[in-house]
């Protein structure tokens, strides 16, 4: 029989000694915690087997709450429009198709508010989106002008004495905070009687007169429709989708994740180099820094976190996919390894077509899939996002989804994995389903209890 002193003696060293182990493996996690949460965080392979088998897919999930288009703009009567117009106004758009289109869709309210007659507006050229197309060569016009009739007046070409000079300029894009457009735009609408302006990103919708903002509700969701080129595109485009089908807009592109400050491990060789490239200035958050700003959703999920979250919500592995996506998205594979009937444009399209395609015109063709799409998930939450969310709730189409990477990112900083991780992901989702979460169609859309 061994004395208990002696025993005790031999227990405490091991005891010390797995303590000790304990610690620093708890102290690694602490200090030493990956910034990427990519291939060897998610270990794939392994995790896709069989978790959640019994779940159903999304989809099935009974809704509690939908957004619809608020009455007050379809069916109220519409306010007398001025006998005499304060003057034109023409609206510049800079960006990306979308981006482009949301500021439209803000000056159009801005014109009607101020009592002015609105010129067709001016896309601008672009060399940063290989962009060179204007609003006729996307949208169709006639349809514009006829649909917008009693909001507000449009006009296709100036009066003889104004035509020939540039409009007075007024840019408030750059403006912080907010401010009143009758007080800072009126008066050189007045003195000039012809001004441009660029819509600020501040501005206060709500404080609109309900005139000013059924003008650019109806303008924005009922009177932008593609010009008959581009649409015929898209339907050809869209027969030649395997259906039911899913459309993805994947955000994965070597300046979207630069812009973002972020960093990831285990993506390739070339990756890295095409995001260095495209770093410029902007260099990534480290340390506590880059947690907290990977925790709050400001990082880009890869194309292996997106399979993995939808591997979580049940979506079937052989689901066909249209990735609605720009150029140059990196690290495809993570998604096209575990979604194997995966459609692009590229893969659709004649060769020819497709090559002789400016920015806005594949933007457009991703647009119009989208919305016609059988279900669409976006891993971002960008200006495409909310105006395919609010066609598609315009439409009675709800089948509509934002995957959460903030979500994504409070879990596995809390160090879940594989099935847990799962689960966690496939209620949070659920849940924003359900409640109608994330859409974010305010102004326009109303929530409706079901």
């Amino acid at each position: 029989m061994i004395p208990s002193t002696s025993l005790n003696h031999r227990i405490r060293p091991i005891v010390f000694i797995l303590l000790l182990s304990l610690s620093l493996v708890v102290a690694a996690a602490v200090f030493f915690p990956s910034s990427a949460f990519s291939s060897r965080f998610l270990s794939l392979k392994s995790t896709f087997k069989s978790f959640l088998p019994e779940k159903s897919v999304i989809w099935t999930n009974r809704r509690a709450f939908e957004w619809r288009p608020c009455s007050w703009w379809t069916d109220e009567a519409l306010t007398a429009l001025p006998a005499r117009t304060n003057g034109y106004i023409r609206v510049d758009c800079y960006g990306g198709l979308n981006q482009m289109r949301r500021d439209l869709c803000d000056g159009i309210g801005i014109a009607r508010l101020l009592n002015a007659t609105l010129v067709l507006p001016k896309f601008e050229v672009a060399a940063y989106w290989n962009e060179s197309s204007g609003f006729v060569d996307v949208f169709d016009v006639d349809y514009f002008i006829q649909q917008t009739k009693g909001f507000i007046e449009i006009m296709k070409e100036l009066p003889e004495e104004i035509a020939s000079r540039e409009p007075f300029k007024v840019d408030c894009s750059k403006r912080k905070g907010l401010f009143d457009y009758a007080e800072v735009v009126l008066p050189s609408l007045l003195e000039h009687r012809y001004i441009s302006i660029t819509p600020a990103m501040s501005q206060r919708r709500d404080r609109y007169p309900l005139y000013a903002k059924a003008a650019l509700c109806q303008a924005c969701y009922n009177a932008l429709r593609l010009n008959k080129a581009l649409e015929f595109k898209g339907n050809e485009l869209l027969n030649a989708i395997p259906k039911p089908f899913l459309s993805l807009h994947l955000r994965f592109e070597p300046d979207m994740v630069a812009y973002s400050q972020c960093q990831y491990s285990g993506l390739t060789p070339a990756s890295q180099k095409a995001i260095e490239n495209a770093r410029g200035d902007r260099k990534p958050w480290t340390g506590d820094l880059a947690r907290v700003w990977r925790t709050r959703g400001k990082c880009p999920l890869t194309p292996n976190e997106t399979a993995f979250i939808l591997k979580s919500l049940a979506i079937p592995t052989n689901t066909t996919i249209y990735l609605a996506a720009g150029d140059g998205l990196l690290e495809i594979e993570g998604l096209t390894s575990v979604y194997t009937n995966v459609y692009t444009k590229a893969s659709l399209l004649n060769s020819e077509d497709f090559a002789r395609m400016h920015g806005n015109s594949k933007a457009a063709l991703d647009y119009y899939v989208s919305i016609n799409s059988d279900a669409y998930v976006a891993t971002y939450f960008g200006n495409m996002d909310k105006m395919v969310a609010a066609m598609r709730a315009l439409n009675e189409m709800y089948k509509t989804l934002f995957l959460s990477r903030r979500a994504f990112a409070v879990y596995t900083e809390k160090g879940m994995r594989g099935e847990e991780l799962a689960e966690a992901m496939w209620k949070e989702h659920r849940e924003d389903f359900v409640m109608g979460r994330g859409s974010a169609l305010p102004d326009c859309f109303c929530e409706v209890k079901l």
